[in-house]
């Protein structure tokens, strides 16, 4: 069995950002620290499938933005 070797880390977060982190992990019946490292994990390693890539470089590279002023502007648009 491969050894996992950890670091001890310190890190100044926002209140709110611990108390969210905190409301997570318990309710992923997780530590606070297992939970942390998988979010961690999952934000540096996952890697968007083709699809995804696709989709984002045709909005990125799309001439034909349109911009909206509000969320109900948004959500009119897209019922049509």
């Amino acid at each position: 069995m491969e050894t996992t070797i950890r670091v001890q880390a310190s890190f100044r977060l926002k209140a709110d950002l611990m108390e969210r982190l905190r409301m997570g992990a318990k309710a992923s019946n997780r530590s606070l620290n297992n939970f942390v490292e998988n979010v961690l994990l999952e934000a540096m390693f996952r890697e968007p499938n083709e699809t995804t890539k696709a989709s984002i470089a045709e909005a990125m590279n799309n001439k034909d933005k349109k911009a909206y002023d509000n969320v109900d502007e948004l959500m009119n648009e897209l019922m049509k």
